[in-house]
């Protein structure tokens, strides 16, 4: 039976860590995994612009021994008219897995309900769960264990606020959001995140404060405060978000060894300030790579017998 990745709710805590375990040993060992992928062919397709993901996929795909076959939406049929379902059922016929980069969560659905290969969420407005698995591999990394670790999140409640919340609690973390009034995530993803964090021992706060979320925190994460497609706000989100830029006085409210983390591309003096993204407690470049490492775990996942 074949498994999608649509959300990071999608996995059990149990299979999120060997998932995690996984990309560790990708890591540690790619040359272990080199032909894992051999005789598999990978499509991404992206309507929307990208960096990271698209060479991380791309890389990942390769040096598993598949073939990776990236096309944006406009080259195909869907630009001109052609259903997600027919192109769902066309590229099923042609490709061992679906990776797909959108605006509406629903599209993604659509395609898993007809598609008979995997289909992956290489990130939609509704959620980022690829850029998930590498944040918390990078939070294991350092920190040696998730479970009662405090992560913070500063800024706009987005996709990547929302999986977090919902791979933290799965995590058994204590995941504390801090947005301005009316931009905090969705009611049921927040939901979703406590009722997760009830069986896991984690937890899920929802603030306004940003100096009260910061103070003790383990990590602090912060995002662009206008995503792609809201570009349109961004100068008056520009005059709502100053409080919660991530500086040094608020990585001083947090603990010794806080962890800085950022999914790029970064608003230098925006969101985060130069001295905090290139400061000691800067993991942000070690969190691009992992997204190389948990990608090709996954793909090994929902692929092989891994």
């Amino acid at each position: 039976m074949k498994r999608d990745f649509l959300s990071i709710d999608d996995l059990l805590p149990d299979e999120l860590a060997r998932l995690l375990d996984l990309s560790a040993k990708v890591k540690a060992t790619p040359e272990d995994y080199a032909d894992r992928l051999r005789g598999r062919s990978i499509g991404m397709i992206f309507e929307k612009p990208s960096t990271r993901t698209r060479v991380s996929f791309e890389v990942a795909v390769e040096s598993a021994g598949g073939h990776a076959v990236a096309v944006s939406a406009g080259e195909l049929q869907l630009g001109r008219g052609e259903t997600i379902e027919d192109t769902g059922r066309v590229l099923s016929r042609y490709l061992d897995a679906i990776v797909v980069r959108t605006f509406e969560q629903e599209r993604l659905e659509v395609l898993s309900a007809v598609a008979t290969v995997p289909v992956v969420n290489a990130l939609s407005d509704f959620e980022h769960p690829c850029q998930c698995l590498a944040d918390l591999l990078t939070v294991r990394e350092i920190k040696g264990d998730l479970a009662g670790r405090t992560l913070v999140y500063l800024g706009d409640g987005n996709n990547v606020t929302h999986s977090l919340l919902l791979g933290g609690a799965e995590a058994g973390m204590r995941v504390r959001t801090a947005t301005p009034p009316g931009f905090e995530p969705i009611p049921q993803i927040v939901q979703r995140a406590r009722e997760i964090a009830a069986r896991t021992g984690g937890s899920v706060d929802i603030l306004n404060d940003p100096v009260e979320a910061c103070r003790n925190a383990d990590v602090l994460y912060t995002d662009v405060w206008a995503s792609m497609g809201q570009e349109q706000e961004a100068d008056e989100r520009a005059l709502i978000f100053p409080a919660y830029q991530l500086d040094e006085r608020k990585v001083g409210l947090a603990r010794d060894d806080v962890t800085v983390l950022h999914c790029l591309p970064a608003h230098r003096g925006q969101e985060i300030t130069d001295d905090v993204i290139d400061g000691p407690h800067s993991a942000v470049w070690e969190q691009a790579e992992n997204r190389l490492h948990t990608q090709k775990a996954l793909l090994l996942w929902l692929l092989t017998a891994l």
